[in-house]
C-alpha cells in the first residue's frame, strides 16, 4: 500500500505517508476478519460471506490515496497526524456502520465519496479562511435561516421522529450540524476583530450574544436539547480562550445548568433522559432501554472484545449512529475504546497545537474552537454511551453514520489544515496561555474519564450486566451453539436442541412435563429445570476455565452445552400423566431412600413447544397451566395430619383409646371419612381412611410445642432444597390451636413435593431424604459426573415407622396407603399417601397425590394404577 500512499523527502511527508498506509492496513484487516466472521460464527466455510463492505473500503482507499497526493501539493507545511487521525477514525466508523446495516454502509460510502470532494475543493481555494473571516454574518445568518426552515420543512429521515432535517429523495442534510461549525467561525472572527488588551466584556459580547443567542432560541424550540447545550459549551470556552476570563466558564456552567433545569421542566424528552441517567435501572425495558443496553454491550466486550463481526451491537437501538462507540466497544472491546479515545484526543491536541502555533488571532481562535467542537462533541456521545453524561443525540465526528456530520467534520478537517499549513511561519503572541493549558486539560481529562468509566463496565461491572435478563445475547447465543440435553434416568432424551446452527430451537419431547422441565426462550425468558440448570445446559459450568475462555476467544460463543441426566423415569411419567389427565392436581413418586424424583406430574399444564402461539392463553387461564402444582402448589394438610401424629404418639408410647364416633364437626358441618375404614379396631385403620375425629383425639397427647417441633421434622416448615422453584414454606409457628391443627387445618400448607419426603421418612426407616431431581451432567474431561445430595433427616425410629406401614396395607399389594381430605375456601381437596412395605426387596418407593376436587375414590385409583406398574412386571 506504499504506492498508494507516496511521501516525497520531506519528513512530514514520510509521516503522513506512514501512518496512510498504517490506517490503511488496519482497515484491511478490519475488513478480512470481517468477511470471515460469519465461517467463524457458524464453524463452517460453507457459509454466505461478507463482501459488500468492501466497496466501503475500496472507495475509502481510493478516495484517500488522492486526497493523500493532493494534500502533499497544496499544503507542504501542514500537520502530518491531522489526515492519518481523520482517516482512520473515518475508515473505522465506515465499516463498523455496513457491518451494522448494508444500506446505512452504502449511503455513508456515498456520502464520503462527496466529502472527500468537498475536501479537496476546500484545498484548492486558498482564500477560504479569508472569505470566512470576511462574511462571518453572512454565513452565520445563512445557517440560522437554514436551521430555521426546519420548522416548516423540516422531516426526519427514518420516517417517525424530531424533524430536524431538510431533504428530499433519500437525500437529507441536519442544519444544526454546520451551524456548529459557522457558530465557531464567526465567533473567531468577531473576536478576534473586537478583543483590545482591556475591554468591557458585555459590550464586546452583545453581537455574539445576540446571533448565539438566536441559534439556541431555534434549536430549543426544535427540542434538540443536545445541539443546544453543545452551543453552549463551544461558545464558553471559546470566549474564554480569547478572553482568558474564568467567569465566562462560570457563566457559561451556569446556563448550561439552568437550561438543563428548565427543559426538565418543561420537555418531556428532556425528563425522561435525566431520569434514565439518574437511575437507568428503574425502567430497563422502557424509558431506560437505550442506555441500558449500551452499557450491557460495552459489558459484553470485555477487554478484548467479541471479534469484529462476532458481536451482536444491533440489539441496540440507532447503533450505526448514536451508539457507535458501544457498538465499536463490544467488538473490539476495551482495547478498541482506548484506541477510538486516543484517536480522538490525539486530533483534539494537534488541533490544540495548531491553535498555539497560529500566524494570527482569528487563526488561533478558529482552530481552538475547531478542536473544542471536535473534543467536547466526543465527550458529549461517549459520556451518553457509558452513562457518565445524559444522553444527548449528538453524533460521534468521522464515526457515526450522517452525512451532515461527515460533512462538518472534514470541513473542520480541510480549516485545520490550512490553518497548519502557514502556521510556523509568523506565529501570533500568546499573552496568555493558561486558557489555552487548562481547556486542553479539561477536555483531555474528560476523555481520559471516559475511558476509565469504559473500562469500569466492560471489566468491573460486566458479569453483573451480562447475567441480566434482559442481556438478549444469550438468547442469539442459544441460536448458533447447541444447548445441553435433558435426559431421563436411562438416558433417553427429555428435551433437546434441534435445527441447524443459526437456528438451533429448544424441542420438549414430553410436553406433559413442561411445569417442570421448564422453558428457554428468546422472549419469554427461563423457567424450572431450564433455568436452575442452565449454566450445565449452556456449558457455562462442568467445563474447565480454559475451554470456556478459547470458545469466548475463538468464536465470541460459549462451549457447546452438557447433558445432564435426570432422576425422572419416563415410562412412569407418561403413565402417570395419562392418569391424570383431565383432572386439577399433581402426583409425586420418589425412591424413598435415595430421594430422587421418579415422578413429578402438574394437570392441567402446558407445551413449551407452543409458547409463542399459546403464551397470552396461558398468562390469563385461571387454571395456571403454568404453575408447576408439585413444587409450587400449597395445600392444606387436612386429615393426613393424623398419620403422622399416630408415628409420633407410637414412638412415645402415648396412644389412647379410639374415639367411637369418628366422623367430626367443622365449620357448621360434619368432616366424614375420605373412604370406609376396613376395621374399626385400630388407630391405623382409620387415620389411614382420612377420619378426623380420632385425629383430634390424638393431638390431645401433644403439647403445641411438640406438634410443631413434628411439624418442623416433617419438613413443612422448610422449603425443599431442590433445582426447582417451589413454593415459600410455612415459617415455624407454635401451633397454639391443636385441634385446628390436628386436623391439618392450621396455617401450614403444604406443596405434594413436601408431602411425598414426609411419606418417605414413613416408607424409608423413619428418615427423611433430601430430594434429587438433577442427577448427573456429563463433562468433557470427566464423563458423567454424579451431582451431590444433602443426606437423610431423621424423623422417625425405624420399628415406629416400619410398624405403623405395615398396619396400613392396602389389597394385596406389598403397598401401604392412605387417603384424605382436606378444606379450603374454594372447596374440598384431597391426598392420596402411598408407599412400599418394609418387607418389599425391590425400590422403596414414596407417592403423594393431591387432587382439588373431593374425590378419594379417584385419587386411589390414580396413586394404586401408577404403583402397581412399579410392582408388576
Amino acid at each position: 500500500m506504499n504506492a498508494l500512499f507516496p511521501a516525497s523527502a520531506a519528513p512530514r511527508d514520510r509521516i503522513q505517508s506512514r501512518l496512510m498506509t498504517l490506517a490503511a492496513l488496519f482497515l484491511f484487516l478490519f475488513a478480512l476478519i470481517l468477511s470471515l466472521s460469519a465461517a467463524v460464527r457458524y464453524h463452517s466455510w460453507n457459509v454466505a460471506y461478507r463482501w459488500e463492505h468492501w466497496l466501503g473500503f475500496a472507495v475509502w482507499l481510493a478516495g484517500f490515496a488522492y486526497i493523500h497526493r493532493q494534500v502533499l501539493q497544496h499544503l507542504p507545511e501542514r500537520d502530518p497526524y491531522l489526515l492519518p487521525l481523520a482517516a482512520l477514525l473515518s475508515g473505522w466508523g465506515l465499516l463498523t456502520i455496513w457491518r451494522l446495516s448494508l444500506l446505512f454502509g452504502l449511503r455513508q460510502t456515498i456520502w464520503l465519496a462527496v466529502c472527500l470532494l468537498v475536501f479537496r475543493a476546500a484545498l484548492g481555494a486558498p482564500t477560504l479562511l479569508t472569505l470566512l473571516r470576511r462574511y462571518k454574518y453572512i454565513w452565520l445568518t445563512s445557517g440560522l435561516v437554514l436551521t430555521a426552515l426546519t420548522f416548516f420543512f423540516g422531516t426526519y429521515p427514518a420516517g417517525s421522529g424530531p424533524r430536524l432535517w431538510l431533504g428530499c429523495c433519500g437525500v437529507y442534510l441536519q442544519p444544526s450540524e454546520p451551524l456548529k461549525l459557522l457558530l465557531i467561525v464567526y465567533l473567531a472572527a468577531y473576536l478576534a476583530d473586537n478583543l483590545p488588551v482591556r475591554f468591557k466584556l458585555l459590550e464586546i459580547l452583545t453581537p455574539t450574544l445576540v446571533l448565539s443567542g438566536a441559534a439556541l432560541v431555534i434549536l430549543v424550540a426544535q427540542r434538540d436539547l443536545g445541539t443546544a447545550s453543545l452551543f453552549l459549551l463551544i461558545y464558553s470556552l471559546i470566549v474564554y480562550l480569547a478572553s482568558g476570563r474564568r467567569r465566562i466558564l462560570g457563566i457559561g456552567g451556569g446556563a448550561i445548568l439552568a437550561a438543563g433545569v428548565i427543559g426538565y421542566l418543561l420537555f418531556e424528552v428532556i425528563r425522561i433522559r435525566i431520569t434514565a441517567w439518574i437511575n437507568p435501572w428503574l425502567d430497563p425495558l422502557g424509558s431506560s432501554y437505550q442506555i441500558v443496553q449500551s452499557l450491557i454491550t460495552v459489558a459484553a466486550g470485555g477487554i478484548s472484545g467479541s471479534g469484529i463481526g462476532m458481536g451482536n451491537p444491533a440489539v441496540v437501538p440507532v447503533a450505526h449512529s448514536d451508539f457507535i462507540f458501544a457498538s465499536i466497544a463490544e467488538e473490539t472491546g476495551l482495547v478498541g475504546v482506548i484506541g477510538i479515545v486516543l484517536l480522538i484526543a490525539l486530533m483534539g491536541g494537534r488541533g490544540i497545537l495548531t491553535a498555539l502555533r497560529a500566524s494570527n488571532r482569528y487563526q488561533r481562535f478558529l482552530a481552538a474552537g475547531l478542536s473544542v467542537y471536535l473534543l467536547t462533541q466526543s465527550i458529549f456521545i461517549i459520556g451518553g454511551n457509558l452513562r457518565l453524561l445524559p444522553l444527548t443525540g449528538v453524533t460521534l465526528p468521522f464515526v457515526s453514520y450522517g452525512g451532515s456530520s461527515l460533512l462538518t467534520g472534514f470541513i473542520t478537517l480541510a480549516l485545520l489544515l490550512l490553518i497548519t499549513n502557514n502556521s510556523e511561519k509568523d506565529p501570533a503572541a500568546l499573552p496568555n496561555p493558561i486558557p489555552f493549558l487548562a481547556v486542553t486539560a479539561a477536555l483531555l481529562a474528560g476523555l481520559v474519564l471516559t475511558a476509565l468509566l469504559g473500562g469500569w463496565w466492560a471489566v468491573i461491572r460486566s458479569p453483573a450486566l451480562l447475567s441480566r435478563p434482559d442481556n438478549p445475547r444469550w438468547a442469539i447465543t442459544d441460536r448458533f451453539v447447541p444447548r445441553g440435553s435433558l435426559l431421563d434416568r436411562r438416558n433417553e432424551a427429555i428435551a433437546e436442541t434441534v435445527g441447524e446452527r443459526g437456528e438451533f430451537r429448544r424441542r420438549l419431547l414430553h410436553p406433559e412435563l413442561g411445569p417442570v422441565v421448564g422453558y428457554t426462550h428468546p422472549v419469554y425468558g427461563q423457567a424450572s429445570l431450564e433455568a436452575a440448570l442452565d449454566p450445565y445446559l449452556r456449558g457455562i459450568q462442568g467445563n474447565t476455565t480454559l475451554n470456556v475462555w478459547m470458545h469466548h476467544l475463538l468464536y465470541a460463543q460459549r462451549p457447546p452445552g452438557l447433558d445432564v441426566r435426570l432422576s425422572l423415569d419416563l415410562d412412569l411419567q407418561a403413565r402417570a400423566d395419562a392418569l391424570m389427565a383431565g383432572n386439577t392436581g399433581a402426583l409425586v413418586l420418589l425412591n424413598a431412600a435415595s430421594g430422587e424424583v421418579l415422578v413429578m406430574s402438574s394437570h392441567p399444564n402446558f407445551d413449551p413447544n407452543r409458547m409463542d402461539e399459546l403464551w397470552s392463553e396461558w398468562i390469563v387461564d385461571e387454571s395456571a397451566p403454568l404453575v408447576n402444582r408439585a413444587a409450587q402448589g400449597r395445600y392444606p394438610l387436612g386429615a393426613t395430619m393424623g398419620i403422622f401424629m399416630l408415628a409420633e404418639a407410637n414412638a412415645a408410647g402415648v396412644t389412647p383409646p379410639l374415639p367411637v364416633n369418628l366422623n367430626y364437626p367443622f365449620n357448621g358441618g360434619i368432616w366424614n371419612c375420605a373412604r370406609s375404614p376396613q376395621e374399626v379396631k385400630a388407630w391405623a385403620d382409620v387415620l389411614a381412611a382420612g377420619c378426623p375425629a380420632p385425629a383430634v383425639t390424638l393431638v390431645q397427647q401433644f403439647s403445641p410445642r411438640q406438634l410443631s417441633d413434628l411439624v418442623q421434622r416433617l419438613g413443612f416448615f422448610s422449603a425443599p432444597q431442590v433445582l426447582l422453584p417451589v413454593a415459600p414454606a410455612t415459617p415455624y409457628q407454635i401451633l397454639e390451636n391443636t385441634e385446628v391443627a390436628a386436623l391439618g387445618q392450621a396455617e401450614v400448607v403444604v406443596s405434594p413435593l413436601q408431602m411425598s419426603l414426609a411419606v418417605a421418612a414413613l416408607t424409608n426407616d423413619g428418615n427423611r431424604p433430601s430430594p434429587l431431581l438433577a442427577a448427573a451432567v456429563n463433562t468433557p474431561h470427566q464423563g458423567w459426573v454424579i451431582l451431590p445430595n444433602d443426606p437423610s433427616t431423621p424423623v422417625f425410629p425405624a420399628a415406629v415407622a416400619n410398624n405403623l406401614t405395615r398396619m396400613m396395607t392396602t389389597s394385596n399389594l406389598p403397598l401401604w396407603d392412605a387417603v384424605a381430605t382436606a378444606r379450603t375456601p374454594a372447596g374440598n381437596i384431597t391426598w392420596y399417601l402411598a408407599g412400599n412395605l418394609p418387607d418389599w426387596q425391590g425400590t422403596p418407593l414414596a407417592l403423594a397425590l393431591v387432587l382439588e376436587a373431593d374425590a378419594p375414590v379417584l385419587a386411589q385409583q390414580i396413586g394404586l394404577n401408577l404403583l402397581r406398574a412399579t410392582i408388576e412386571p
